[in-house]
């Protein structure tokens, strides 16, 4: 297997700052202020793309905008596959749900499944306006009738690829690669 590299440290920056710039000009236009929406970063990758989201858009209005953690452990649907005990890991929604725009955060859009999970964890938490689904990678292969709303790179991969987001907070280093 070889590492075809898809973004390095500062491409991987500069997505970043132009999915806010994408996200900042939607809020504009759809009359959203700060108070209105919400990111929540999927464990474990979804994470710091919601951080470093979150951080550019604050760095550029000045404004706080509310950011949660959520784990979907118990939600997957291949729960039994993954281990005899999987680990869970905590949520972390400190805020309300109710009349907000949530953007659910993840690295790589795949089968979809794993954002349905995500819905469902995140309706527990309470109804908001409207979610929408931001991803660093939007790649082919999807299962369910899911899509991104903002996403960084679209990929189209082969069976069997596997594309890695990595973060320095998770990985020890920011890229984006594809296992081929």
């Amino acid at each position: 297997m070889t590492m075809k590299k898809l973004l390095d440290t500062k491409q991987l920056k500069e997505t970043i700052s132009s999915m806010a710039d994408t996200l900042l000009a939607s809020w504009k236009k759809g009359g959203l202020n700060m108070q209105d929406v919400a990111f929540v970063g999927i464990r474990t990758r979804g994470v710091p793309l919601a951080a470093r989201l979150k951080l550019e858009i604050e760095g550029r209005t000045k404004q706080k905008v509310n950011m949660g953690i959520l784990d979907i452990t118990l939600y997957r649907d291949d729960l039994s596959q993954l281990a005899e005990y999987p680990v869970m890991k905590k949520t972390e929604i400190d805020f309300s749900l109710e009349g907000k725009t949530i953007y659910l955060v993840d690295d790589v859009l795949y089968t979809g499944r794993t954002v349905r999970c995500a819905l469902d964890a995140l309706f527990d938490f309470g109804r908001p306006k409207a979610v929408k689904l931001v991803v660093m990678v939007e790649r082919n292969g999807r299962e369910l009738p899911i899509q991104a709303d903002i996403t960084g790179v679209r990929y189209d991969a082969k069976p069997g690829d596997n594309v890695k987001v990595k973060f320095v907070e998770t990985d020890g280093e920011d890229g984006v690669g594809v296992l081929e």
